[in-house]
């Protein structure tokens, strides 16, 4: 479940801290201190720079056309933190992260912290933020469970690292975009880059990583038993348990400009414990939808340039990986195209999912038809030609010809 029900007016501005809030059915509404934990507590991934020369181009940062990728980044680093963590885990540090004012992350705020990045890499350790050593953390935390929480956390982080290595990172996005045409410096909209994280999650090679799959749906219709198909897939040799899955559902909300009809939809799917949030924006700029506010979303913005973070290094700074004041936007202005994202942590959990979403699709449906459904049964049940791949082609013919068209119906993004 996301966040909703803060307390703001103007729109397009910060949500103060200072904000009450509803995060979860056993929090208190209002309870101030549990929003921001939670808040800050996400993943943020922004535009980077001076980062290792992305292979085939001479670009060295994504600033100014990378954001849908960041955003999808957002989204798949929350449901990693689900599947490792729990959704009732927050940041210890969350609290000490600076917060900002309407004015936040002005150059000032960035330059200060590039200066923090800067001494990380040239190995001075003493920084004036929260970062502890390692003897320091052991001391903070309570038990070895939250020990293994932080080295989660880090862990997660490290994946989306901007080197050519990081399992998540922009470079490895990239390399599975060329499969479908697409290049560094291209734009990106919401439906590829559903796409290049389900490849991406695909061809991960990491222990940690085999209990998790990505499901996208095709023509707005999840079909459960591929679904299920991909969650029971055999994994490691000593272990039977089902996989996790998330399933990404791009959508279009209504054909040049959203339709207010969706509104109630869209705050009931961000409602959803299933929900891991929504990978959309406005026209050129895309942004991480989190929860609602009202008629407004509630988002975490990629459109701040910071400084290369290596974060294979010892205790890598974690503040700008944090973001510390949410802000929101009119879902009016909201463009039509976007992927909303869902975690099931296995095949019973994705069972009682496909069961709640599919009657918030049919109480919310205005239409004839709802925006995407869940049916029974295989894709090739339905004629749909199977999206089986091989080592030499990563993309099926099927999918590259599903990607094309989703290149040519989305929006442009900066």
């Amino acid at each position: 479940m996301v966040f909703c029900h803060l307390l703001r007016k103007d729109e397009n501005e910060l949500l103060p801290a200072r904000s009450g809030c509803t995060i979860e059915d056993h929090v208190i509404a209002g309870n101030v201190e549990e929003f921001r934990k939670d808040f800050i507590s996400r993943i943020w991934l922004t535009y980077r720079e001076e980062f290792p020369q992305i292979e085939g181009s001479a670009l060295t940062t994504d600033c100014g056309w990378g954001c849908t990728l960041r955003t999808g980044q957002m989204l798949l680093a929350q449901g990693l933190i689900l599947h490792f963590l729990g959704r009732a885990w927050t940041w210890p540090d969350a609290l000490n992260i600076e917060n900002s004012d309407s004015e936040s992350w002005t150059s000032n705020t960035v330059k200060k912290f590039t200066a923090s990045f800067e001494a990380s890499l040239s190995g001075e350790r003493e920084l004036k933020t929260p970062t502890i050593s390692l003897k320091e953390k052991m001391e903070r935390y309570s038990d070895d469970r939250e020990m293994q929480n932080e080295i989660y956390h880090r862990k997660i982080i490290s994946w989306f690292g901007d080197s050519p290595l990081a399992l998540f990172g922009l470079h490895q996005l990239i390399a599975y975009g060329k499969k479908s045409g697409k290049k560094a410096g291209d734009w990106y909209g919401p439906a590829v880059v559903a796409h290049i994280l389900r490849k991406a999650v695909e061809e991960a090679r990491h222990p940690d990583l085999k209990g998790i799959t990505i499901y996208v749906a095709q023509d707005c219709t999840v079909y459960s038993s591929d679904v299920i198909d991909k969650q029971c897939t055999s994994m490691a040799s000593d272990n039977t348990n089902d996989k996790a899955v998330i399933i990404l559902v791009p959508v279009r909300l209504g054909g040049e400009r959203t339709n207010a009809d969706y509104l109630d939809f869209v705050k009931g799917i961000l409602s959803l414990e299933y929900c891991v949030g929504i990978i959309g924006g406005k026209p050129k700029q895309s942004y991480y939808f989190a929860g609602f506010q009202d008629d407004s979303l509630i988002y975490m913005d990629p459109h701040y340039c910071q400084s290369f973070v290596d974060v294979s290094i010892k205790d890598f700074p974690l503040e700008t990986f944090h973001c510390p004041s949410p802000k929101k936007m009119s879902f009016r202005k909201m463009d039509p195209s976007c992927t909303i994202g869902f975690y099931c942590r296995n095949v019973q959990d994705f069972k009682r999912a496909s069961e709640e979403i599919t009657k918030m699709l049919k109480i919310s449906s205005k239409e004839k038809y709802p925006l995407f459904t869940f049916v029974n049964g295989h894709s090739r049940d339905y004629d749909f030609t199977s999206t089986t791949t091989n080592e030499e082609d990563l993309f099926s013919e099927d999918e590259k010809k599903r990607i094309k068209r989703f290149s040519t119906e989305e929006f442009v993004l900066l």
